[in-house]
Parts: structure tokens; sequence; C-alpha cells
């Protein structure tokens, strides 16, 4: 029987929205050594690590915009789908309740909020993927409004930018991105970046590819090498933590490449702000982890 796992996405949601990954942690530390003492930009990555070791103590959101849930559920075959959606959406209404997360979610047409995170079809998102293993797994990330603002897409060649048909047109309106972005996206950020498909299915990929931790290497070598390239040529564009100027603007650069028309090359890139906030959770034999 398919169990009610409301109370673990609810941990799962708490752990999202107030305790930031130890892969982001430890890249945000470490950039402590790459700016200079007494530095604005030192001084705004000092007040971001202490936010989020008083955030993790107290168990309190990281940043004041929870932003948009965005659940990826990988589910057993013969689970109901329905019965999930209103799980986490459950889930998502007493994380509102208690504070975890920010009542977000305003009708556009009406301009009212619902006041607990509640929706419509694609509010909270869900994104369902059925899988052969006996095994659920959920990952969730939580996006703010200031890096959704600066998220971009742009459609190869541009003439403006110099930019063709290619690996190095995508390194040109990648950093263009970054430099338009500037402070706006709360730096230093993470970039999602998918190259190819649709105008849809372009975005939804490279928020999807915001999955993967920061530490880990892009397994298509082409990738992993322009991935490298984008970060280090960001972090020398002097625009810095918070736009304070310095030599931290983006902690990584992760890249998914699609399938796309003749006619179409487009590049989406999601721009994740310092509160890249993103957990997992796996429900299997019965037992709970969360990573």
């Amino acid at each position: 029987m398919q169990p009610d796992l409301t109370d673990q996405i609810l941990e799962l949601v708490r752990l999202a929205a107030t305790d930031l990954p130890p892969d982001v942690e430890e890249t945000l530390r470490n950039s402590l050594d790459n700016e200079a003492e007494g530095s604005a930009a030192r001084g705004a990555l000092e007040t971001i690590l202490e936010n989020v070791a008083l955030a993790r103590e107290k168990s309190t959101p990281i940043c004041q915009d929870t932003g948009t849930p965005i659940f990826y559920v990988s589910y057993p075959e013969g689970w109901s789908t329905r019965k999930l959606s209103r799980q986490i959406k459950d889930a998502v209404i007493q994380a509102t309740e208690r504070a975890y997360l920010r009542p977000n979610s305003v009708n556009t047409l009406s301009g009212k909020n619902t006041g607990d995170n509640s929706g419509d079809d694609y509010y909270p998102s869900i994104h369902f993927n059925e899988i052969e293993d006996d095994v659920l797994e959920i990952d969730l990330l939580l996006k703010g409004g200031g890096c959704e603002n600066v998220s971009t897409q742009y459609k190869l060649p541009d003439s403006s930018l110099g930019a063709g048909r290619d690996l190095e047109g995508v390194r040109k309106v990648s950093l263009d991105a970054v430099a338009r972005a500037q402070g706006k996206g709360c730096a230093p950020g993470t970039l999602g970046i998918a190259i190819g498909g649709d105008r849809g299915t372009s975005y939804a990929a490279s928020k999807e590819v915001l999955r993967r931790p920061l530490d880990d290497s892009n397994p298509e070598p082409i990738l992993a090498e322009m991935e490298e390239k984008i970060t280090q040529q960001a972090n020398q564009l002097d625009i810095g933590p918070m736009g304070f100027h310095g030599k931290t603007t983006v902690l990584g650069t992760k890249i998914k490449n699609l399938h796309r028309l003749p006619a179409s090359y487009f590049v989406s890139i999601s721009y994740m702000c310092w509160a890249y906030r993103r957990r997992k959770m796996v429900y299997r034999g019965g037992e709970v982890s969360y990573h």
C-alpha cells in the first residue's frame, strides 16, 4: 500500500528552507579567501555565512523570500501521482503555517495571495517521473523571485553579442546574462544553463540541472570544460557578492544539452542566488533519508 508521506515531505521542506546544503556552504566559505580583508565583498560573505548558521540553529528561513517550491518526484511503478501531489501540497501548506515558507502564491488576475502557498496545477511546481526501481526520490528546489527575475533566454545567433550557434556563442550569452544581473540576482549565484530544446523545455531543463551538487563534474567532457570556463570568466567581471565588487560572482555553472529543431538554438539561463536551497528525500523499504 502506498504510504502517507506528508510529514516526511514537510521535513523536506523545512530542511530546504532553513538548512543550506553542505556543498553550497563550503563553496561560500572557500570564497572568503578570495576576497580582500576589510572589503565590502568579504563583509557580505561573512554576513551571508552568519545568516546561514543562524537559520540552521533556529530553524528559520535562510531568506525572507522562500521562493517557488519546485518538486522533482521519481516514483515506483504503480504509485498514484494524484496521492503524491496531494501529500506534497498539504506539506507545503503546513510548512507555511509553521513559517518555514512565506505565503508567496498570488493569483495574477485578482492580485490576492492565497495565504498558505496553495495555488493551481502549476503552483507549487511538481514534476513526476516513473522509474523501475522500488524507491521514491523527491528533490526540492526553492527558487526566489530576485534570481528568477534575472533568469533569461537567448536565441542564437545573437548579432548584438557576436554570438553564433556554437559553444562559444553559449559562453558569450551566459556571461552577458551575469553582467546584466549584476547584484540584482543576489550574487554570488549559480548558473543553470540549458542549450537546445524548444522555449519551454529549455527553460525547464535550466532549472532541473540545478539539482546537481556544486562539486560534481559534467559527464560530458566538453560541457565540463565549458562549465569551468564560464564560472572562471564570470568571476573576472568584478561584480562580486551582492554587487559590491570582488572575485566571487558565480559559485558554479551547470549545463544541460538538449536536442533541438534545425531552425532553433535556444540558450536558457536560470540564475540561482547565493541561497541555493535544494534538498533530496529518499524513501526505500519503509525508511526515509534526507540529503
